[in-house]
């Protein structure tokens, strides 16, 4: 009997017979099924087909208004309100490109509709729009079209439903999110007349329970696309995904339901209903971390006006998520899109500002904008740091902790220094993975500047600042980390960017998919959601024992990609630099004129409109602006911004003169033509170096009584003066030959044959090329034997990136140019001069070579350096023009200048990591130096090098043709110098020449009856017991109410050490400069440890004197306080000027 029953159970389950097929199936072909359930040739019968229950657009449920503002204006929503709209409707086209548009929207809802989930408005401009309240307050950014970066939908308030009617207002603009590039091309110049359509302006009610079904059956098949196959998820979300697609039948409402069952297999039984708590649950310890961002190019395809309009509409469509997805917490960097939200969008503002308390908008940074960090100067990257910081913390309470970057196009080495001084330690970046050579070796690790100072980087192996937040991304957050070893977390960094957009609440679904996911499965890493970038930070320090068990990389972040950046629109690169100088110079001079010991007339220190010209300087070094890589249109405001900052930093400029040196002027041309009577002609020194040189001086109108001062005249009447500056004053008086000039002579035999020489330094041009350049005291001969050196064109068609990029393979092609139609343009004995003119294609090359009778610097042994002075109307496209000397001097790394400091970089290409850096940036000089010589290449303007083998070149001008078509097209004048020296760089004056040749003379025409005020000119700060430091910025304290003149006065100075070693250095400050305090900041000011100010008690004339040590390229903010009593004048004056107040010892 039990065996009887035994079989009969046996019956009774696992059956005896089997007549079916069975359930084999064909992987492949299912998984291709699944793109046949959205969208496609099915897209009537599949689930797109219900994704919608009602759709309305007829005149008794939509009515709309529109107003088109005249040309390419921006008004405010309040003048747009004043305008007279006229009846628009569905299908209008409306245009052109960059122009604004704005709708009055009224919508009737049936009432019937009320029992429906939601209601939404739809509107599809085919470009960009925001909505806003009828009363200006905007609600959320819209992107029409068909792209991943889709938003179209405008969610009607429930309450609003029930009441049956609405009216609001769209402000559309005739670009899309990446510009209207003309030919479809992302990077190709702007279409200027494109119109776009109305697409939709409809009153909608979505299946919202379809819609969920779209969104479950979208993860599982990312589940499957990137699962590793003949996994148990990865069967899994296909059996399931395949299920679904069985389940599913159009015409029955109730197999949407039962597919969203079937999914609960994969993502966990009403998973669904846990809304944002769903990441309170499975793993305890996330590996993937994920921060909502919305990168803005403040300006790139776009002009910066369109920009301030994405800024409103990325940010106020995330503060609507935030109130529908709590666990969404969203990082934007970039003070400036603050600053523009705040002055131009209040309301906005308002509701961003509660976000940032609340904990879940999340200032991030640090900086005024996401700037190029390969070009601005050492200064001008402080003070990015400084005005954005302090943005931060004046409107929000608080600082950035993180400095990010992930967009920029390669990262200086002396980053590391200043984003510590800056009061942050960790760092963001990705645009490594850009390389195009080699892949970077880390995810993780720390970053170690040019100084040694350390932060900690994260390049999120995502690869991308732009995630879509779909399983691929999440899963290669780790499968693509690169040391796993020592950190197994990455950030998780999504949202539409580059032109805005951020998250999309499509993204934030499919993140609770995915962590419902990992919260079952163990195939993907868990993603967690509600922390922040300092949260992820944070956790990797403490992890790693506070970095020491992860990586190092030393030195510059060197991007193997967009080296072209260097050189394209050689006129911003021209603003940008000419701009850090001049705003350095007011400085200097304005914190002079705002104390007595200087000013003979009242004076305030004019902060506010210095602070104005450097937020136009810092918006222009965008990392898309200066690298030369944005439309035509953004060079047109670039160069309008430049020109303000030219022509207020000018005025500034001369108002602080005039306190100093009353009714002097600049020895221009125009100047002197309209002065009458007798005057000095003097030069301002706003360098902390001595100085010799020689300066043009015009001998026209008052000038003609310089006759006697000039050394030199020219044939067209200029005359040439020898000025010099001493140590301890900041005034260049005029001096003839004196013992240590060194005359020059030019030579030509008639046949194109001519030297220029000294006694220190020789060139010779023969066939229009250089063939020899000569150390005439060593008698050594620098060109290498057999070559020539001058002007080079290389043929410049890069693979992709127009602008961006100069491919290794533009050095196969190379045509030496000959300089032609020589002539001699002054004959010494200051000054000889040649000058060439020739054609090339069809443009005109004019370039004046001159040696003078000083060396480049007073230091002992410092040799004359030969300047080429280029004017050049340039008209080709295409090609690379740059200038070359092939040197007798080997060594296996040239020197070229970062900010405050230096990097070397190889010569030869041993690896593919060298080979890579075959165009590199630097500054103010490049040189290539062995035992006992070298030579150096000087720039004024220019930031493209290389130097490979023995051929040092720098780059002069390109000819892109996307995204600008007519970049550097026209006319440019510029200056690079060749400066031979004795010695190995490190011995050298190389940095000192540089930084002289950027920084020219203020000649000035100063009246008689103001001669004596000459003598006061005295240095107020001067550097003692080390060459190696260098003073550079002096400025007012950023603290300092210049409202009153009862308050502490306080005097910052920023000095470095220029070439990478240990220095002891003393700070002498003068007698009439009466400091009460002396202390170390940051770059913030932040007041740190105090110096000890040592005094010479018998006799404060004297002044006083700070010991500073400095390790090498340190950078140190000194701050002193200005003792309450007014400064102290020096003795041997004081009788001589009733105008100047004495003032007793403290």
């Amino acid at each position: 009997m039990a065996c009887h029953a035994h079989h009969a159970q046996q019956q009774g389950g696992y059956p005896e017979q089997n007549y079916g097929p069975g359930a084999k199936w064909i992987k492949h072909l299912t998984q291709n099924r699944l793109g046949t359930f959205t969208g496609g040739h099915f897209a009537d019968v599949n689930l797109t087909s219900i994704l919608f229950t009602h759709r309305l657009d007829d005149d008794n449920h939509v009515k709309l208004q529109v107003w088109s503002a005249p040309g390419l204006t921006k008004p405010t929503f309040e003048e747009a309100m004043k305008q007279k709209f006229k009846p628009a409707k569905k299908g209008d086209s409306f245009g052109p490109s960059w122009t604004n548009h704005w709708w009055k929207v009224s919508v009737n809802i049936p009432s019937y509709w009320v029992q429906y989930e939601r209601v939404q408005f739809e509107f599809d401009p085919g470009c960009e729009a925001m909505i806003y309240t009828t009363d200006g307050v905007p609600l959320q950014g819209i992107t029409g079209g068909f792209g991943g970066d889709r938003r179209v939908d405008y969610i009607i308030p429930r309450d609003t439903v029930k009441k049956g009617k609405l009216d609001f207002i769209i402000e559309s603009s005739c670009n899309g999110m990446f510009g209207v590039p003309w030919n479809g091309d992302t990077i190709a110049p702007p279409d200027m007349n494109r119109y776009f359509q109305l697409a939709s302006a409809d009153l909608v009610v979505p299946n919202e329970e379809a819609w969920r079904l779209m969104a479950d059956f979208t993860t599982l098949r990312e589940i499957v696309d990137t699962v590793p196959g003949n996994t148990p998820l990865q069967n899994q979300a296909l059996t399931v995904a395949n299920e679904i697609m069985n389940i599913f039948d159009k015409g029955e409402p109730n197999t949407v339901e039962e597919g969203r069952k079937a999914a609960e297999k994969v993502f966990g039984e009403r998973w669904d209903k846990k809304g944002e708590k769903i990441y309170e649950e499975g793993p305890e310890r996330p590996l993937v971390w994920g921060i909502g961002h919305c990168h803005i190019d403040t300006a790139w395809l776009w002009p910066y006006r369109v920009t301030q309009q994405k800024v409103a509409r990325s940010w106020s469509t995330q503060v609507d998520l935030m109130e529908r997805y709590p666990e969404h917490r969203f990082t934007c960097s970039q003070a400036q899109q603050y600053k523009w939200l705040e002055q131009l969008y209040p309301p906005l503002f308002d509701r961003v500002k509660e976000k940032v308390l609340s904990g879940q908008f999340h200032p991030v940074g640090g900086s005024w904008v996401e700037n190029d960090s390969n070009m601005p100067s050492g200064e001008a990257l402080a003070r990015q740091f400084v005005f954005g910081q302090r943005y931060f913390e004046s409107r929000f309470g608080k600082r950035c902790d993180t400095a990010w970057l992930p967009d920029s196009f390669g990262l200086t080495g002396a980053l590391p220094q200043l984003i510590r001084l800056a009061g942050m330690k960790y760092f963001f970046t990705q645009k490594l993975s850009w390389n195009n050579i080699n892949t970077f070796p880390h995810s993780t690790f720390n970053w170690v500047g040019i100084d040694g100072t350390q932060v900690l980087c994260h390049m999120t192996p995502v690869d991308t600042y732009t995630a879509q937040a779909t399983v691929g991304d999440v899963n290669k957050a780790i499968t693509n980390h690169k040391n796993l070893e020592s950190n197994d977390t990455a950030l998780l960094v999504f949202g539409n960017g580059d032109g805005g957009g951020g998250p999309l609440s499509k993204m934030l679904d499919n993140l609770r998919r995915i962590r419902a996911t990992t919260n079952n499965h163990r195939e993907l890493p868990p993603v967690v959601m509600g922390r922040s970038v300092e949260d992820f930070f944070d956790d990797v320090a403490e992890r790693s024992n506070q970095g020491k068990t992860l990586p190092n990389w030393h030195g510059e972040l060197y991007l193997e990609f967009h080296r072209g950046t260097y050189t394209s629109h050689g006129s911003i690169k021209k603003g940008n630099r000419k701009s850090e100088i001049l705003l350095r110079d007011i400085e200097h001079v304005a914190t002079l004129a705002s104390f007595p010991a200087f000013a003979v007339k009242e004076y305030t220190y004019p902060k506010d409109k210095i602070d104005v010209c450097w937020e136009k300087v810092l918006l222009n070094q965008f990392h898309d602006v200066l690298p030369g890589s944005a439309i035509g249109m953004v060079y047109e405001d670039a160069e309008k911004l430049y020109a303000e900052v030219r022509k207020d930093g000018k005025a500034l400029l001369e108002e602080a003169f005039e306190a100093i040196l009353p009714r002097s002027a600049p020895a221009t041309s125009d100047n002197l033509a309209k002065l009458r009577g007798q005057g000095d002609l003097v030069a301002v020194n706003t360098t902390f170096f001595a100085r010799q040189d020689v300066v043009k001086v015009p001998l026209t109108g008052a000038g003609s009584q310089f006759k006697s001062q000039v050394v030199q005249t020219s044939k067209d009447g200029t005359g040439y003066a020898l000025m010099e500056c001493l140590a301890d004053s900041n005034i260049a008086l005029c001096k003839g030959l004196y013992a240590d000039s060194m005359p020059v002579s030019v030579y030509t035999n008639g046949s194109g044959h001519f030297v220029l020489k000294n006694s220190s330094v020789q060139l010779t041009i023969s066939g229009g090329r250089i063939t020899s350049l000569l150390d005439v005291q060593l008698n050594r001969e620098l060109i290498a034997k057999g070559e020539s050196g001058g002007l080079v064109i290389f043929e410049d068609r890069p693979n992709y990136w127009d602008a961006w990029d100069v491919e290794i393979h533009h050095l196969e092609k190379r045509r030496p140019l000959e300089f032609a139609n020589i002539s001699v343009t002054a004959e010494g004995p200051l000054r000889a001069s040649i000058t060439s003119e020739f054609k090339y294609g069809q443009s005109t090359i004019n370039v004046t070579i001159s040696l003078d009778a000083v060396a480049a610097t007073t230091r002992p042994g410092s040799r004359s350096m030969f300047t080429f002075d280029a004017v050049v109307d340039w008209h080709q496209r295409h090609e690379f023009l740059k200038f070359e000397v092939p040197l007798d001097i080997h060594n296996e790394n040239a020197i070229y200048e970062t900010q405050w400091g230096y990097v070397q970089r190889p010569t030869h290409k041993n690896t593919s990591w060298d080979s890579a850096k075959f165009e590199v940036c630097g500054h103010k000089y490049a040189d290539l130096s062995e035992f006992g010589y070298g030579v150096a290449l000087l720039s004024e303007s220019k930031y493209g090098f290389s130097c490979l083998g023995n051929v040092l070149r720098i780059s002069l001008l390109r000819g892109a043709t996307a995204p600008d078509a007519e970049q550097d097209q026209g006319k440019h004048e510029f200056s690079w110098a060749v400066l031979p020296h004795a010695g190995h760089f490190l011995e050298s004056d190389v940095p000192l020449a540089g930084y002289l040749f950027n920084s020219p003379l203020h000649v000035r025409y100063v009246p008689r009856e103001s001669r004596n005020l000459l003598e006061k000119m005295r240095k107020p700060f001067t550097i003692e017991g080390a060459r190696n430091v260098y003073l550079e910025t002096i400025k007012r304290g950023d603290d300092d109410d210049f409202s009153s003149t009862d308050i502490t006065k306080t005097i910052v100075l920023r000095l470095y050490e220029a070439f990478g070693g240990h220095a002891k250095v003393k700070l002498r400050v003068a007698g009439f400069v009466n400091v009460a305090a002396a202390y170390v900041t940051n770059l913030l000011e932040d007041t740190g440890d105090e110096l000890n100010v040592l005094r010479a008690e018998s006799d404060i004339a004297q002044g006083a004197s700070i010991n500073l040590d400095f390790h090498g390229f340190e950078v140190k903010t000194v701050k002193l306080v200005i003792g309450s009593g007014e400064s102290a004048l020096p003795e041997e004056s004081s009788e001589k000027r009733d105008s100047w107040v004495s003032v007793g010892k403290p």
